[in-house]
């Protein structure tokens, strides 16, 4: 069927870029492995299809799907998140310039920016996303050596500390000082935050996370609405090659075509967990967009569907009692990643952000993170009520 941005966010999930198979009529394109096409004669392509670098029909029904849900013009496919960051950052600034990013940004994405690509020339300021007046000072002020910010990049909600920012003020301010604003809309997806309907020129996600959905297949992906911007990442993407193949490209897409029905479960999990954990004596503080107590609440609801499945906990017994629930759970599997079928349970501070150990970046070590699956939220509960039990036990 054809497919129309009037329609539903599932009509689209489950239906963009999922054309049935003409010959055989079946419902579900094929995967497509080949690395070559035959040409009829030379330069005589068939529906542009040349080599697997450049283009793939599975990882073409992706990028179809990923742009139809994004409400963008173009999508990119990549091997990972990072290859996506890394394609996009080089596809559009030069050495000299300036990148003004969160200060609590995910650890790999600062790792990526100030130690690979800093040494390719490119500067960058840390700064708290959620103050618009620091971060208009550091998009005015640029590089070190006068390096002008060519892209603003937020994370919203962000990784780990769950702040929110406001897309729509944040594009107004990227843009009268003539930078691209970047968001990073992992921990939301599309289904619960459209950032570029909010003005966000350039939307990147690890599809590993709530897109795949269920840890089975390392992805990321690039969304635009400008054919400049996307002409610069589609060459930079074939140039380097850093492309998903078919069988991840096919993994991505059966994952999101059921995202906003796995999104809705995610994110009525993650409430129901973080108003318990909001009464227990041994928390300091929750950090979930959905409790009326976070700072960013009220603008959450106005740019978000729902709050999504992600939360973070700081305890009052500190780095002991944060690493002894993270040790002790059963149902909550202490893993890397998030936004899978399965809850996951992570210790930032060793684990997904060691690389901003010792920077303004660090993460606090009575933090932990969760990612809310899609069990059933009592199971979820009683699991970390037992965890809680060994606090202050040594074990």
């Amino acid at each position: 069927m054809s497919v129309s941005e009037n329609q539903g966010f599932n009509t689209r999930a489950v239906h963009a870029g999922q054309a049935f198979e003409p010959r055989t009529g079946a419902v579900v394109p094929p995967v497509h492995f080949s690395s070559t096409y035959a040409q009829d004669g030379i330069g005589g392509l068939r529906d542009g299809y040349e080599y697997g670098r450049g283009t793939n029909p599975t990882r073409d029904s992706l990028q179809e799907q990923l742009a139809a849900l994004e409400g963008g013009s173009h999508a990119y496919s990549f091997s990972s998140g990072l290859a996506a960051e890394d394609s996009m950052i080089r596809a559009l600034t030069r050495p000299g310039d300036h990148i003004v990013l969160g200060n609590d940004a995910y650890g790999g994405t600062y790792r990526l920016i100030s130690r690979v690509l800093g040494e390719w020339g490119i500067g960058n300021t840390p700064v708290d996303m959620s103050n618009l007046d620091a971060v208009a000072e550091a998009v005015a002020a640029g590089g070190p050596d006068g390096g002008k910010t060519r892209l603003v990049w937020v994370e919203t909600p962000s990784n780990p500390m769950m702040k929110i920012t406001d897309i729509e003020a944040l594009a107004r301010l990227a843009h009268d000082a003539g930078a691209l604003l970047v968001v990073d809309n992992t921990f939301a997806s599309p289904y619960l935050q459209t950032p570029l309907a909010l003005g966000a020129d350039i939307v990147v996600h690890s599809t590993t996370k709530y897109i795949g959905g269920h840890s089975d297949v390392v992805g990321g992906a690039i969304v635009v609405n400008d054919a400049e911007l996307a002409e610069k990442i589609g060459f930079v993407q074939f140039a380097v090659g850093a492309v998903s193949g078919p069988m991840d490209a096919f993994l991505t897409t059966r994952g999101l075509k059921t995202l906003g029905v796995r999104m809705d479960r995610h994110s009525d999990n993650a409430q129901a967990v973080a108003e318990w954990l909001l009464q227990r004596p041994e928390v300091e503080a929750v950090l979930y967009p959905g409790l009326p107590s976070h700072p960013g609440h009220e603008l959450a609801k106005k740019q978000m569907k729902k709050f999504g499945g992600m939360i973070s906990v700081q305890f009052k017994g500190g780095e002991a009692a944060a690493r002894t629930v993270a040790e002790n759970t059963s149902v909550f599997t202490l893993a890397e990643s998030l936004g899978g079928i399965e809850s996951l349970m992570n210790y930032p501070s060793e684990m997904t952000h060691a690389s901003v150990k010792g920077t303004e970046l660090a993460v606090p070590v009575n933090l932990i993170r969760l990612s809310c699956g899609i069990e059933d939220v009592e199971d979820l509960i009683a699991d970390l009520e037992h965890a809680f039990t060994f606090i202050g036990t040594g074990s």
